[in-house]
């Protein structure tokens, strides 16, 4: 009972009704399909001038015609040439030449003079400083250090020297690479410093 068709509103007859409905739902099926848009969705028409290129195909024209041209023009040397057996005139008789080689040629010249010019000029420049005066100064200048220091020149760097190497020998494991007369003046300074 439940399969069977349960229409809406009462009927005396299930089946007719159920025949009589399906027909309406397919009319309105129809009609919906055939139903016109109130809104007019669809895009604006091409223009035909966009559709078709005219200035594309001419421009394709143009290049076909150009190399058919090209295509009977070698075609047309090659028969040239095995009518006459291939016969080659490639012969350069004449020698490269230059339109503007005399113009460089003196520019580079004028560049070249410039150059031993400026050369000429800086090794026969004179020195400003007088080489003379300035050593005679510094041999003043060292005798004046001589004359005005306490102790002679070297004396100090001398004395650290044996002090390292006595300083060396009292540390104990270091063994000091020093001369015999290095080690007597470490010895005789430890001496006087244990009498004083």
């Amino acid at each position: 009972m439940h399969r069977a068709y349960q229409p809406i509103m009462a009927t005396s007859n299930k089946y007719l009704q159920q025949k009589w409905d399906k027909n309406d739902y397919q009319r309105h099926r129809e009609q919906v399909q055939k139903a016109i848009a109130v809104v007019d969705t669809k895009g604006p028409p091409t223009p035909a001038h966009l559709q078709v290129k005219l200035k594309k195909l001419q421009l394709q024209e143009d290049r076909l015609a150009v190399i058919m041209r090209d295509n009977q023009i070698l075609s047309s040397k090659l028969a040239d040439i095995m009518r006459s057996n291939g016969r080659v005139e490639n012969w350069n008789n004449y020698t490269p030449k230059s339109l503007n080689a005399e113009k460089r040629h003196r520019e580079h010249m004028e560049i070249a003079q410039a150059n031993q010019a400026i050369l000429h000029r800086i090794v026969n420049c004179e020195s400003e400083y007088n080489r003379n005066r300035l050593r005679q100064e510094w041999e003043k200048v060292e005798r004046v250090q001589k004359d005005i220091a306490r102790y002679p020149r070297g004396m100090k760097t001398e004395r650290k020297r044996k002090e390292k190497v006595c300083r060396r020998e009292a540390g104990g494991p270091r063994k000091p690479q020093t001369r015999p007369k290095e080690r007597e003046d470490c010895s005789s300074e430890q001496r006087g410093q244990q009498t004083e």
